[in-house]
């Protein structure tokens, strides 16, 4: 086998080696990549009942439903359409109504989005960029001139 040869098997060999762990990767990451939807994506689309996404929006002002055993029950919107959320545990601090909220579950058989964790926002400048531009788009938004981070 010439110098080339070998130069180039070497070469593909490595190639194959790189390809089967980056295929490898992904796959293993398949199960933890979470996309981000909003009400209206939710209630426009189909998203399957168990798979795993993000939740973004305000809460609904009046809509926050305390229960004895911590569990509570909410509205996120973004002011054309919303769903229904149920959550067990202790909310942040800075979680009420009419405040930015990114919600991390699945939904239900029953079309109630079961969140198992709950991210509040202080500020209107935090929410996804999908969120303020449908708030934009409506005449909802709050938050400064500045670009949404």
């Amino acid at each position: 086998m010439t110098r080339k040869q070998r130069r180039l098997t070497l070469i593909g060999s490595a190639g194959a080696v790189l390809a089967v762990a980056l295929g490898l990767i992904l796959f293993a990451l398949n199960d933890q990549i979470v996309f981000f939807q909003s009400p209206t994506d939710i209630t426009q689309s189909t998203v399957p009942t168990g798979q795993r996404i993000r939740l973004g929006g305000l809460v609904e002002e009046g809509s926050v439903i305390r229960s004895d055993n911590a569990e509570v029950s909410f509205r996120v919107t973004d002011m054309a359409n919303a769903v229904a959320v149920t959550y067990k545990g202790i909310l942040p601090d800075l979680f009420r109504e009419g405040q930015g909220v990114v919600t991390e579950g699945v939904i239900g058989s029953d079309g109630v989005f079961v969140a198992d964790s709950v991210l509040a926002k202080h500020d209107e400048n935090y929410v996804p960029k999908e969120v303020a531009e449908a708030l934009k788009a409506q005449g909802h938004w709050q938050g400064g001139e500045g670009e949404a981070q």
